[in-house]
């Protein structure tokens, strides 16, 4: 495995085509698909197709660059993270991250979210970026405020909130 960094729980590498059926089985939970519906995969073979984008991507130093988040102690596949640009502007980037729902309430979100930003800010001299989160996910609102994203104002009308609830737009200028 290539890691790409670590935190304190947590490893943060490329994916390999064998993480497809955990990508799967993660993206299923109910708590995903109620707060970032637009990412559950219909079957395994869209998932194959997502870990072989996201693989090239991160290759290719490109635009989404999605991770996958391993736990430390036990190498299991927990969530993603990944950015992509915001808004059209390149030097501007959309974040986003997902722990498996076993795993929620253990501060792992807060973690990978804090490191994820270094990351992107360093490795890529992106210093604005965005965390969009669904009116209602007062979790997700947490975590963005516990790493330093201050709330800049609310989107309606958004293709990715389905529920017609509106967005809620973070921002960290690092």
């Amino acid at each position: 495995m290539e890691y790409i960094f670590e935190t304190e729980h947590l490893k943060i590498r490329k994916f390999e085509p064998d993480d497809a059926i955990d990508l799967y089985k993660n993206h299923l939970e109910e708590d995903v698909k109620k707060w970032i519906p637009n990412e559950s995969y219909a079957d395994i073979e869209e998932a194959r197709g997502a870990v072989d984008f996201y693989i090239d991507c991160v290759k290719n130093k490109h635009l989404p660059y999605v991770l996958a988040v391993e736990l430390k102690s036990t190498g299991e596949l927990i969530g993603d993270t990944g950015v992509n640009e915001a808004l059209g502007n390149p030097n501007e980037v959309e974040i986003g991250y997902g722990i498996c729902k076993r795993y929620s309430g253990k501060g792992y979100a807060t973690e990978l979210l804090g490191a994820m930003t270094n990351y992107i800010a360093e490795t890529f001299g992106i210093n604005i970026l965005y965390g969009r989160v669904m009116h209602g996910n007062n979790a997700s609102v947490r975590v963005l405020e516990k790493n330093g994203y201050e709330f800049v104002r609310e989107e309606s009308g958004a293709e990715d909130d389905p529920y017609g609830n509106g967005m809620l737009i973070y921002k960290k200028v690092y």
